[in-house]
């Protein structure tokens, strides 16, 4: 039986992830370097220290990820000025989950400052049993670190929670740490590998009902 539902946060719950697929491009260009379009796309979720890594694979050695992630974070703040906008289905999946008993929790690639202001400006932030950020466990996405430690602290095998998840980063996460890892396709959908990975792929928050 389904105790928890995990959630991501950009891409999954909120319409974030396409301003980081414009950031990444101007924050790199900012600095000269060249992004090619299928850059972004494969850091969706993607932590440390996979992220700095991939950076040096693709710019060399001497790339100051810190210098280039800083300017990026800044245009963010720019873009979700005006507002963070919400996943339809948002709202209601969250309330029927908490009136159905089922503990709502968060695994996001965020830090656990910008997660709760982000939750706080849209009204989510008591929505939540549970948040679980990049910054508290060892590795990020596509590790298991974050979904391992969500179900330890809230005392549950990973086969009593579904995790929900928008890109390639976060399934792997999620699935290799054991939870019952569902898919709404946000930008990308699932190849055939990221298929078998998957418990179930949604089109919509809201088909989480048939689920649970």
């Amino acid at each position: 039986m389904i105790k928890a539902v995990i959630f991501d946060l950009d891409g999954t719950l909120t319409d974030t992830e396409k301003f980081y697929q414009k950031a990444w491009p101007q924050a790199l260009e900012h600095y000269g370097y060249k992004c090619e379009p299928w850059m972004p796309l494969e850091l969706r979720s993607l932590g440390r220290p996979f992220a700095p890594l991939k950076f040096k694979e693709w710019f060399g050695e001497d790339f100051d990820y810190d210098r280039v992630r800083s300017y990026r974070k800044k245009l963010i703040e720019e873009y979700l000025k005006p507002g963070i906008p919400l996943k339809p289905g948002a709202v209601e999946i969250l309330d029927y989950l908490r009136e159905s008993g089922i503990t709502v929790a968060m695994a996001t690639a965020n830090d656990i400052e910008r997660t709760k202001r982000y939750l706080g400006r849209i009204g989510l932030l008591d929505k939540f049993d549970r948040i679980i950020c990049a910054d508290m466990v060892k590795q990020g996405k596509p590790a298991p670190d974050i979904y391992s430690y969500a179900c330890e602290s809230l005392g549950l095998g990973p086969g009593q929670t579904i995790a929900v998840e928008d890109s390639p980063n976060g399934v792997r996460s999620a699935a290799a740490a054991g939870c019952k890892t569902v898919m709404i396709p946000d930008l990308t959908e699932p190849d055939e590998e990221l298929g078998k990975l998957l418990y179930a792929r949604i089109d919509r928050l809201i088909d989480l009902k048939e689920l649970i």
